[in-house]
């Protein structure tokens, strides 16, 4: 397993604390409006982080830092990763792991052991748009599904605080996606929305994706807040 980014602080993506992200590589979705191409297609081509360099890093920044941002591409594809959240955890960081829920089983026993302090699932649609939304076929969707329900309850059923987001594109979303969501997660606390954001590494080039305008994200906001009173708008 390779860490092959490194974003030395961020104010933002560990709600409440002061953290560092690391990007680790491989993906088995292939979302068309992913942000993080390189990561998901072409991870061998990243210059590596060695574990040492990223540890020493941490060292240097006890008592500033507070936390670690695991992300990718998809980290619970990797076997060796509850070695890396140990190392993380004995330097005396929390640890909030990003996902997309298609690995119940990594993330069952990262539960059970007490490796993690906050998770962020990502919902990618509703259920009947997520093989559109994830760029893979009917048949591999229908595997995806019962996972990414797994990982759900999981959540929903664990001690540590947790979110739920999606990430809304115009070309792929539309109200049934969260009229389906909002039933799908009834029950959370925290369901994110955000919106859209072009840039060069989005994965599919030559897209016509756009971000939904101010009001069309409130009027998705308030068709979920019918079932989750606490969801909210991120980054608009």
């Amino acid at each position: 397993m390779k860490i092959l980014g490194l974003q030395k602080l961020t104010l933002l993506d560990y709600p409440g604390y002061v953290a560092a992200i690391i990007f680790l590589g491989g993906c088995n979705l292939r979302c068309p409006f992913c942000q993080n191409s390189s990561l998901v297609l072409t991870p061998d081509s990243l210059p590596e982080i060695s574990h040492d360099e990223f540890m020493s890093f941490l060292k240097k920044r006890s008592g500033i830092l507070e936390g670690v941002c695991i992300t990718g591409g998809e980290p619970t594809l990797h076997a060796q990763l509850p070695d890396l959240i140990r190392d993380i955890r004995n330097a005396g960081y929390l640890v909030k792991l990003d996902t997309n829920g298609s690995n119940p089983e990594m993330l069952q026993f990262l539960l059970k052991e007490g490796m993690i302090d906050y998770a962020a699932m990502d919902i990618k649609a509703g259920p009947a748009h997520y093989a559109k939304v994830c760029g893979l076929s009917e048949e591999k969707t229908a595997d995806l599904l019962e996972k990414v329900d797994q990982s759900i309850k999981l959540l929903k059923n664990s001690a540590i605080p947790y979110e739920f987001r999606t990430t809304a594109v115009r070309g792929l979303h539309d109200d049934s996606d969260f009229l389906e969501i909002r039933e799908w997660i009834s029950g959370c606390k925290y369901y994110y929305l955000q919106n859209f954001r072009d840039c060069p590494e989005v994965l599919l080039p030559d897209h016509s994706f756009s971000a939904f305008s101010q009001k069309e994200m409130e009027h998705f906001l308030e068709l979920v807040q019918l079932r989750i009173p606490e969801a909210a708008l991120r980054g608009i």
